[in-house]
């Protein structure tokens, strides 16, 4: 199939997927006798795994080394579960980090009258840095 099946299919969008090859998450596509990159089931169910990966948040990085341990049938299961383990405490720091910005962002809307007056306190604490 061509790439735009292979994109339709899978989710990921043909410039996606011109990308991954050219970081080499994944490897070249066949060509067709047209030049045309040629995918198959093989490619498209990578792809998926790739879009799953990237939506629960894994880095590019940490998502071609769960490609190698799917890929690897002699893996040791406690190896995928090291890395989400890890990805799980990245998550973790930024939901903290989010849960303060929003923190901070209740207390200055809190304090902002939102009103005809020129003061803001929003502007402030951003002029402040």
């Amino acid at each position: 199939m061509n790439i735009g099946n292979a994109a339709e299919e899978s989710g990921v969008p043909a410039k996606t997927i011109r990308y991954y090859e050219s970081i080499g998450l994944i490897p070249p596509a066949m060509r067709a006798g047209n030049g045309y990159r040629n995918y198959d089931r093989a490619d498209v169910e990578t792809l998926r795994f790739i879009q799953r990966s990237r939506r629960l948040g894994f880095s590019v990085k940490d998502v071609g080394g769960l490609l190698g341990l799917w890929w690897d049938t002699h893996r040791a299961s406690a190896d995928v579960k090291k890395l989400a383990l890890r990805h799980i405490e990245e998550v973790d720091r930024r939901i903290a980090e989010l849960e303060s910005i929003r923190r901070t962002l209740i207390d200055l809307t809190d304090r902002c009258h939102g009103d005809d007056r020129p003061e803001c306190p929003i502007l402030e604490d951003l002029a402040r840095g």
